[in-house]
């Protein structure tokens, strides 16, 4: 379906939203539909949220974050995150990396919570009540733990997918397979549909069964500008460049005029980037000589 109806469909006022993605594969388009569909109090979740997510906090979409880092990487901070959180428009729920793995492998094999070590000697379990401890029954040992995350909806941009939903991703992984597994609702954002055929020739590469897969949607171009390994690269001039956007309130505020709130659809977006098409072309590498039409 569309990117519209897929949001239209499965993001609902109020719901715990993933879009995950490590670096790599990030949905922005997502977000952006999102953004543009006007979604309010939701409960944002993620291991690393970077500029999707403070472009959502700023839309005034976000209630609530739940992650283990947040940062423009490479750069510096998150403004619009910042302001939020300094003017107390936004609650945070702080964990480590892996307990934010854990609390999605938690929720993935329904299991109530997930038992780790990493809080020895930190101070996260006295400003996170959430983080308990249980005493192993085996070895007597006192082992932190998180509760389960079960998300209303993930969102996972990946390479390809077939049309039932049998997806397929490769490169730099995050946690993409634990948080659909662990979600009511699945969305998958690809780079192309492709036959069922060509998802069986290469089966070690299928990340997410159709049986969990709520809606595919195809969006070339979809995660800039984060990258799609086999497709295009990571566009590190945004990331630079989003410093100074959102440092300022007024600018940010422009910038999602211009190319969220002002553009209907993705490839509105891409054509209202001058330059953008050609530099990004100029870095890729095409799989079996996928052409976008720039």
């Amino acid at each position: 379906m569309s990117m519209q109806d897929a949001v239209a469909r499965h993001v609902r006022d109020g719901d715990v939203v993933v879009i995950e993605g490590f670096t790599h594969l990030i949905s922005f388009a997502a977000g952006h539909e999102i953004i543009r569909q006007r979604r309010r109090d939701l409960t944002l979740c993620r291991l690393t949220p970077d500029l999707i997510y403070d472009q959502m906090i700023a839309a005034g979409c976000a209630k609530k974050l739940v992650f283990s880092w947040a940062g423009n990487p490479g750069v510096g901070s998150l403004h619009a995150f910042r302001r939020a959180v300094e003017g107390q428009t936004l609650e945070i729920e702080e964990y480590s990396h892996f307990g934010m793995v854990a609390r999605f492998s938690a929720g993935a094999a329904r299991l109530p919570f997930w038992t780790l070590r990493d809080y020895a000697g930190t101070d996260l379990p006295r400003a996170n009540p959430r983080i308990k401890s249980v005493t192993c029954p085996y070895t007597g040992e006192a082992l932190a733990t998180v509760p389960a995350l079960n998300p209303a909806v993930t969102i996972v941009h990946a390479q390809r997918a077939d049309a039932q939903g049998n997806t397929q991703i490769w490169g730099l992984l995050g946690v993409q397979k634990e948080a659909a597994f662990a979600s009511q609702r699945v969305i998958v954002v690809v780079e192309e549909l492709v036959e069922e055929r060509v998802i069986r020739s290469d089966p070690n590469r299928t990340l997410l069964p159709a049986t969990i897969v709520s809606a595919v949607v195809v969006e070339p171009w979809g995660a800039h500008p984060s990258y799609a390994q086999g497709y295009y690269d990571r566009d590190n001039a945004f990331y630079v460049a989003w410093e100074e956007i959102s440092r300022d309130a007024t600018k940010l505020e422009r910038y999602l005029d211009d190319f969220v709130y002002g553009v209907a659809d993705r490839q509105a977006y891409l054509a209202g980037q001058p330059g953008l098409a050609a530099r990004l072309r100029a870095q890729a590498h095409y799989s079996d000589g996928v052409k976008y039409g720039f």
